[in-house]
Formats: C-alpha cells, sequence, structure tokens
C-alpha cells in the first residue's frame, strides 16, 4: 500500500478537469506505474526516455531526443500565433533502495521513483495527449523532459547543449508534487520557492604521530572538530537573521585505527539559502574560517567547493509568470486550494537554471498526506495517481491562458 492518502471527495468535486483529461487518467496511472517499475538515475534514462518519446510521437509531436545526454523536446504549434512556452518535466529517479511491495514497485535494485519525478513526466505526457488533440491555443509548446535532476544539474546540461538556441523559449514553467499538501492543492508565488544547493570538501592534513604522544604531531581531527562547531556561527552570527540559511556537516572522514592519529580528516558538507549575496558571503566565510582554525592548529587545509557538480542556484519565481501559473492553477483546483503565500523550501532544484535563463514559473501540487513518514526521498513513497488528471489539467490551462485558448 502506498503510505499516502486521498481525499477522493475532494478531488471528485474538480468540474473544471474536462471530460477527455479524466478519461486519459487510467491511461496515464499505466503510464506512471509502468515509469515507477523501471527507474532510471542521472544520464542513464535511455529507457524512460525512449518509452517518452515513442508517446509524444504517438501523438503527432515533433519529438528531439539527445540534449543533456538523455534529454527529450517535444514541439507542438496550433494556429499563427508567435509566443513559444516551454512545460518541463523531470525523469530521473534516486539510488534508493525501494521498500514498498505493491505490484509495481522497482525492478532495478537500489533505484526507485523516490521523488515523484515519474508522476511529473507522466502528468506532463497527459497534457500532450490532450493538447495534440484539441489544439486549443495560438503558439508552439515545448515540452521538456529532463534527466538527471537529483544532483546532477541535469537542466544546465540540457541549456549548455543548446536547449534554448534549438527551442527558443518566451517562458518556462515547471511543476513538483508536494507532500503534506492536500492531494488537489496548488502552491506558488513570486520569488524565492527553492534555495540554492552548493556542497564542499574540506581536506585537513596534519602529521600522524602515535596516539599516545600526541604532542609529535599535529592533529588534523581536533582541528576538525574544532571546524565542524565553527562553521556552524557562519549562519547564526554573520548572516542577518531574515536571511534563512543552513550550513551542514553531512560527513567526516579519518583514521583507521585505535591508537594512532591520522595525518589527514576530511569533512564534507552542504549550504542552501534564498539569496545570492549570502550565497557568496556563506562560501567566503567558509573560507576564511577554513584557513584561520587550521592555521592555528598548524596543519594545513585544501577547500573544494561542487567538486563534483555544479551548485543549484535560487528557484526564483518571475512576477509575471508566477500570476498566470496561479490563474491556471486557480481555474483548475479553486481560488480557495491555492496557497499564494507558501513558505519556501530549503529543498533544491535544477530547474532554477532554467529560470536564469528565461522568466518563469515552479508550482508545487499536492500529493496529499505524508502518512507514515512518507515524505520524498523515503524508501516508502510513491507518487499519488489520484492528482496525474488534477497536474495535466493545470498544464492545459496554463497553456491555454498563456496562448489564448479558442474559448476563453
Amino acid at each position: 500500500m502506498a503510505c499516502f492518502s486521498c481525499d477522493l471527495v475532494h478531488l471528485k468535486s474538480f468540474m473544471s478537469i474536462t471530460n477527455d483529461i479524466q478519461q486519459l487518467h487510467a491511461q496515464m496511472r499505466q503510464w506512471r506505474q509502468h515509469l515507477h517499475q523501471f527507474p532510471e538515475t542521472a544520464f542513464e534514462e535511455t529507457e524512460t526516455a525512449r518509452f517518452i518519446a515513442d508517446k509524444l510521437a504517438s501523438f503527432g509531436l515533433e519529438v528531439y531526443q539527445g540534449l543533456g545526454e538523455t534529454g527529450v523536446v517535444a514541439t507542438l504549434t496550433a494556429g499563427n500565433g508567435g509566443k513559444k512556452i516551454a512545460l518541463r518535466a523531470d525523469m530521473d529517479a534516486l539510488f534508493i533502495q525501494e521498500q514498498n511491495t505493491f505490484a509495481y514497485k522497482s525492478c532495478h535494485d537500489g533505484k526507485m521513483h523516490a521523488c515523484g519525478h515519474d508522476g511529473h513526466s507522466t502528468m506532463l505526457l497527459g497534457a500532450a495527449c490532450y493538447l495534440a488533440e484539441h489544439r486549443n491555443f495560438n503558439g508552439t509548446v515545448y515540452f521538456i523532459f529532463q534527466p538527471a535532476e537529483e544532483g546532477r544539474a541535469g537542466a544546465k546540461r540540457m541549456i549548455d547543449d543548446g536547449l534554448f538556441e534549438q527551442f527558443p523559449v518566451d517562458c518556462v514553467f515547471g511543476m513538483h508534487n508536494f507532500p503534506d499538501i492536500p492531494a488537489g492543492y496548488f502552491a506558488v508565488k513570486p520569488g524565492a520557492m527553492m534555495a540554492s544547493f552548493d556542497c564542499f570538501e574540506i581536506i585537513i592534513t596534519g602529521r600522524a604521530s602515535h596516539a599516545a604522544m600526541p604532542h609529535l604531531g599535529n592533529d588534523a581531527i581536533v582541528a576538525a572538530a574544532q571546524l565542524i562547531t565553527t562553521l556552524q556561527t557562519i549562519v547564526s552570527r554573520t548572516i542577518n537573521p531574515a536571511d534563512p540559511a543552513v550550513v551542514s556537516i553531512t560527513q567526516i572522514h579519518a583514521g583507521n585505527t585505535w591508537n594512532a592519529l591520522p595525518e589527514s580528516a576530511v569533512l564534507r558538507g552542504t549550504f542552501r539559502c534564498f539569496n545570492s549575496t549570502v550565497q557568496a558571503t556563506i562560501a567566503d566565510q567558509i573560507t576564511r574560517l577554513v584557513n584561520s582554525i587550521c592555521e592555528g592548529f598548524k596543519v594545513s587545509a585544501e577547500i573544494k567547493f561542487n567538486p563534483e557538480n555544479p551548485g543549484y542556484p535560487v528557484t526564483f519565481n518571475a512576477q509575471a509568470e508566477s500570476e498566470l501559473a496561479l490563474q491556471a492553477a486557480m481555474a483548475v483546483a479553486g481560488k480557495d486550494c491555492v496557497d499564494r503565500q507558501p513558505v519556501p523550501c530549503m529543498g533544491s532544484e535544477d530547474f532554477a537554471f532554467m529560470l536564469q535563463e528565461k522568466p518563469g514559473c515552479y508550482i508545487w501540487i499536492g500529493n496529499g498526506s505524508s502518512e507514515n513518514s512518507c515524505l520524498l526521498h523515503n524508501p516508502h513513497y510513491d507518487f499519488n495517481d489520484e492528482i496525474l488528471p488534477i497536474g495535466a489539467a493545470y498544464w492545459v490551462k496554463l497553456v491555454e491562458i498563456m496562448l489564448g485558448a479558442l474559448d476563453l
């Protein structure tokens, strides 16, 4: 059993979801559960991309594959309007061993869709299917299915590969499910929605010695311990209390025996915030504190920021596009079912790279209760299939609003 609960009575009250979208629900459920059963992680989404591309082609869309290694972009044009918008969904799974027991649980050991990207892709497929059949808009829609959102910056890879040169858009939109927002509700606002993300590695090198004679060495572990404590003062004593930020040490590696002080210690961690100035200040303060503390302990230090992948910028919604997204969400869910002042999330999202290039908006759709600790990135998580037509209807309504539906 999935660990969310769904307010079915509320969901059935959505009179603004057309019968044609409702009739896609069973098919979307099959697509979503297929994607869930065969998860693929960053830049390995070959079968996922093939499945999505085949569906898009069957709807009659023009399909392009290969941007960002495994990305898929489909084009749909109706009328003679010159405006072009992009809708984006992520495709990748996580390196998590699924603990669900339902029939469509992951077939790939150590990998699962624990963040709902299977649902995101399915909602966008549903919208593409409907829009291709009805074409009730005047302009061009690009459907972007992006790889490697989970820490590998697939959005940036697609941009670097020429995404917006090949598919020049006026604005771009994204959507993510959110547990503990009721099913059938939305949350969106202008400004910061998701935090920036940076990771760092600090390699402290001292002089090894016998544990009984520490005065003959330079203890890297003691320096590391002092540094761990001191780094916590960055947020509490350097950053304006009105600017949310967090610095976390997530790993420490040192030594391999009981009776010797090791030569080196390695610390790894992350920092997150909602302001690019704060982001730069935190990096500067980490550097300053590492150098000064290590000098005091007579050890050396090497600092690497984002050593394996680029950090993520703040996910920042543009004012005009946020108002249009809000209008679409209210048209689908009703004005009382849209939170217009959600608390920004300290999680991060590489859709932020697209929002740096083009104005746009990132919205949350409620996935229902996270009962039994079923939050994102949890081995018991599952996307709520009951919200599939709601998400698809949001995308359709957004296109009709942005590109001028014939019946508006």
